[in-house]
């Protein structure tokens, strides 16, 4: 079989099939391989028309049908059924072929994988693909990391098929070897946050307004037309609008109330705390699926526990909705500033050279947090490249200050109230604890010690010193 193909795909589930005929459709000869070959010929059966594909029934074949340098990716469920198909893929490579991972692996093992394959002289691409399985077909965001030299050659491919916002595509080169899969990995995780900030907004206007879920999907389809327009705000819309068939109840209310999770939100806090970033607004979010599914638990504080709440007596309507709006627009911000941190952090740490900028402009179309105010990120960046908070940004500063008063009433409404609001609330908390002159941490590093000798440092001069606690109180410079 001679090498015609221009990139192939292995691994044809729904993201993987309908990556191979985005390919396609841009014109590209797709070589496509299955480990079932039923799937391979049901894409060519159903799809062929989308444009050339090159089937293979084994993986040798599928190697043999791609030009050089070979250009694989890799659709398979992330850990060891990916570790599986390296396994196979590698012995049947040559030099300077490019090994694509475009499924949600987690980047250290990105990290290691690139790491190996670098000794059989092969290119591992670790890349995030975000937009679902519409992104995948129609154009998704794209955050390829790997070699310069990979990218040189892959690159074009991928930002021909990925989406486009005023004519510029939404992937761009991230950084070596896990630099891609790890800022997909914020991404998934500043999503939680989006997604949990969304819900919470809702729970405030039902149990505010006593509003039904079509009232609020109307809210949310104005408040979409507006400094909150996103792919999440659209679909919430959507979701609450929907009616369900069988009982005609709104749908929403249908839904058992148990978010689950596949993992990268986890993967997210989990890093967050190896870099010691505070990223409050993602780590709630991810707590409140874990608190949602705490089935026993919630039984039993259901059957136990007073709330001592007020009734919710919202006099004005409209200003509620517009306290809301406000508040959720901040907490937003403060999601993505987190998010933008631990980037900022990680690259410092792995030696990545993360444009962040890049990264909001790559978010801005394709991908499931894709927003109007990404623009805005993406100039914050294009102002100060080095910018250490991005809520320092003059824009993003004034925006969340014209909120403030809202944020606050909003927050402690539904403290007084009874109505949870993780993450909200830590949001705000952490809006506070940033801008704070002083923070109570000067009286735990106190304590640490008194009880552990973890020294301490003072305002008024250099040095790191002890007190001896348990003697006669002197202070010594450690």
């Amino acid at each position: 079989m001679s090498g015609t193909a221009q990139i192939g795909v292995t691994g044809l589930a729904v993201m993987g099939r309908n990556l191979a005929r985005n390919f396609a459709r841009h014109g590209y000869t797709v070589a496509i391989h299955n480990r079932s070959y039923a799937k391979t010929e049901s894409l060519v059966a159903e799809h062929g028309d989308d444009g050339d594909f090159v089937p293979s029934e084994s993986m040798a074949d599928f190697v043999a049908s791609l030009e050089r340098p070979r250009k694989v990716v890799i659709m398979v469920k992330a850990g060891g059924p990916t570790d599986a198909v390296i396994d196979e893929l590698v012995p049947l490579l040559e030099e300077g072929d490019i090994v694509v991972d475009a499924g949600n692996a987690h980047f250290p093992d990105t990290i290691r994988r690139e790491a190996a394959l670098k000794e059989h002289g092969l290119h591992f691409v670790g890349t995030g693909v975000s937009g679902g399985e519409e992104g995948a077909l129609n154009g998704p965001s794209i955050m390829p990391g790997g070699t310069p030299e990979s990218y040189a050659s892959l690159g074009p491919i991928l930002e021909d098929i990925s989406a486009k916002v005023d004519g510029t595509p939404c992937c761009t080169y991230v950084g070596s070897d896990g630099a891609g899969h790890f800022v997909k990995m914020v991404h998934n995780g500043i999503e939680y946050a989006d997604m949990q900030l969304i819900a919470e907004a809702y729970d405030l206007l039902r149990q505010g307004l006593g509003a039904s879920a079509a009232e609020i999907g109307e809210i949310f389809a104005q408040w979409n037309t507006g400094d909150l327009e996103s792919f999440l705000i659209e679909i919430t819309a959507d979701v609450l609008q929907h009616v369900d068939a069988d009982t005609g109840k709104a749908f929403v209310d249908i839904v058992l109330d148990q978010a689950e999770q596949k993992g990268t939100g986890r993967w997210t806090v989990q890093n967050g705390l190896d870099l010691g970033v505070p990223i409050t607004g993602i780590a709630e979010a991810t707590f409140a699926r874990a608190l949602s599914g705490s089935v026993p638990q919630r039984a039993a504080g259901r059957a136990a526990l007073p709330a001592h709440a007020q009734e919710w007596e919202v006099k004005d309507r409209e200003a509620f909705i517009e306290d809301v709006r406000q508040a959720l627009y901040a907490s937003k911000v403060v999601a993505y500033s987190q998010g933008f941190d631990q980037i900022a952090a990680a690259a410092a740490e792995f030696g990545w050279d993360i444009d962040r900028g890049a990264m909001a402009r790559i978010w801005r179309g394709g991908c499931i947090i894709r927003a109007r105010f990404l623009n805005r990120i993406t100039e914050a960046y294009e102002r100060d490249a080095d910018l250490p908070l991005l809520l320092a940004d003059p824009y993003f500063t004034d925006a969340v200050a014209s909120g403030l008063p809202a944020w606050r009433r909003v927050v402690a409404g539904a403290a007084s109230n009874g109505v949870p609001t993780p993450a909200f609330s830590s949001s705000l908390a952490y809006y506070d604890g940033v801008r704070a002159e002083r923070l109570p941490a000067a009286l735990v590093q106190a304590q640490r010690d008194f009880f552990g000798a973890h020294t301490y440092k003072r305002v008024d001069r250099e040095g790191t010193f002890h007190t001896e606690w348990s003697g006669d109180r002197t202070e010594a410079e450690a």
